[in-house]
């Protein structure tokens, strides 16, 4: 483990290029819930996992509908960039944010039980 936030960095990066001169088989998935588990806290991989399954279902509703990004802005009123952005997993959106993409794609978030 890193002693601190400079070295657990260069460790990731070391850890990235090593993943990108093996190639595409490089890091199998016990080995990235490993690396995951090691940089990371449960509640950060938990909220990880939240957000790249809303962008999942969402990008998967905007493709099925036939709808682009754009006619998506024009829908939901949320800029083309921002819907770019959420997909591409650069940006935490707000709730309300999330909710007029998947309103305009005939979603909703939803609180439910584990």
């Amino acid at each position: 483990m890193a002693n601190s936030y400079k070295e657990a960095l260069q460790e990731a990066r070391d850890a990235l290029d090593d993943i990108k001169e093996r190639g595409d088989e490089a890091v199998s998935e016990e080995e990235w819930d490993d690396i995951e588990k090691e940089f990371f806290t449960p509640e950060e991989i938990a909220a990880s996992d939240i957000r790249v399954a809303i962008i999942g279902e969402l990008i998967k509703a905007r493709k099925e509908k036939g709808i682009s990004q754009a006619k998506l802005e024009e829908l939901s009123g949320v800029r083309q960039p921002v819907i770019a952005k959420f997909e591409n997993g650069h940006t935490n959106p707000q709730i309300d944010t999330v909710s007029k993409i998947l309103a305009a794609v005939g979603m909703k978030l939803a609180v439910v039980p584990m």
